[in-house]
């Protein structure tokens, strides 16, 4: 499992940090106290510690959602220790297939499941689901930090630097703009990456269509260091990537038609961060839900939602949506009898 590192610690060393500081306020807590403050105490937290559980939980999926899955597994393991929780990101394409293929309980997704994932393949394998958003995202487009020349890019530059054949290959290439004359190095998700997917759709008008002369990876870091690397680099990935990078990245403006608006929290919250800002899911397997051990990781999960997103340095869901996404998984989890 691949943690990500966050404000310059590694997940589980944050998750530590958070604990020891809630011990020191409070006096010394039991271990299980401890995670409960860290991630937001209530009853339906308390009570996933009542009972002691064991067994396995496959995860895998979208690099932009794993990491929010990773915190909750964590935190879930404080009071669970002996529920291993594994998180894979294969991408959200790549996910999907072990997904329908049976070998995961919950898929992390960065777009919806498509129709030619969902059937015949998790059809005919008799795969039944329940679709859960877990937060939202600003798709961020990213430059090299020296760039100087560019604050802000329309959909159409990103279309013409984007699109299959382009011959954009320096910034004077770009339309529309007054840019320096330096060679243009684009990294981006890989294929099976949901973020790959959204991007293409929405910028350049179909899902899979895009240049393919451009460093791809499904790792996020991989993109880091290349834009990082080069001056004249452009990259995409989802916002909280940006957001603990951001002493070696700078985050571009994207102008969808009604003016530049920055990625933000705030922006991606209200939709104006358009048409870049993004649902986040999981999908879980039905019958998987009639195993305690994901039942409890997931009423966890959603009971401790808010402090989960603000730890993992994601963008929440507003509190309505969160309150209609519990309800869906409280019905789904009584239908499968847990």
């Amino acid at each position: 499992m691949r943690l990500r590192a966050y404000a310059g610690l590694a997940l589980p060393a944050l998750i530590i940090v958070v604990l020891a500081m809630t011990a020191a306020a409070c006096g010394g807590r039991s271990s299980d106290d401890n995670a409960a403050a860290a991630s937001g105490d209530n009853s339906s937290s308390t009570a996933a510690s009542e009972e002691d559980l064991s067994g396995k939980i496959q995860v895998d999926g979208s690099s932009t959602v794993g990491p929010l899955t990773t915190a909750a597994a964590e935190l879930f393991r404080e009071q669970q220790p002996d529920v291993n929780v594994t998180v894979g990101i294969s991408g959200t394409g790549g996910g999907f297939e072990r997904f329908c293929a049976g070998e995961t309980d919950i898929s992390d997704a960065s777009r919806p499941i498509d129709p030619e994932e969902e059937a015949p393949v998790c059809k005919e394998a008799g795969i039944e689901y329940t679709q859960l958003q877990v937060a939202v995202d600003a798709l961020t487009v990213v430059v090299n930090p020296q760039n100087d020349w560019v604050d802000c890019l329309t959909t159409k530059q990103l279309n013409a630097i984007w699109k299959p054949g382009s011959e954009v290959k320096s910034w004077a290439d770009v339309p529309g703009g007054d840019y320096l004359d330096e060679t243009m190095e684009l990294a981006g998700p890989g294929t099976d990456s949901g973020t790959f997917d959204y991007f293409t759709d929405e910028i350049n008008g179909e899902e899979g269509a895009s240049r393919s002369d451009y460093t791809a990876s499904e790792d996020d870091n991989v993109i880091v260091k290349a834009v990082e690397g080069a001056k004249g680099a452009l990259g995409y990935f989802g916002y909280t990537y940006y957001e603990e990078n951001q002493d070696k990245l700078k985050a571009l403006a994207v102008d969808g038609g009604n003016g530049c608006v920055e990625p933000s929290k705030e922006t991606a919250q209200d939709g104006s961060y358009s048409p870049l800002s993004r649902p986040l899911y999981i999908y879980v397997k039905n019958d998987s839900m009639k195993k305690p051990e994901v039942a409890a990781f997931l009423r966890y999960y959603f009971d401790n939602l808010d402090s989960i997103v603000e730890l993992a340095q994601f963008i929440s869901e507003p509190e309505n949506e969160v309150a209609k996404e519990q309800g869906k998984l409280e019905q789904a989890l009584s239908q499968a009898g847990a």
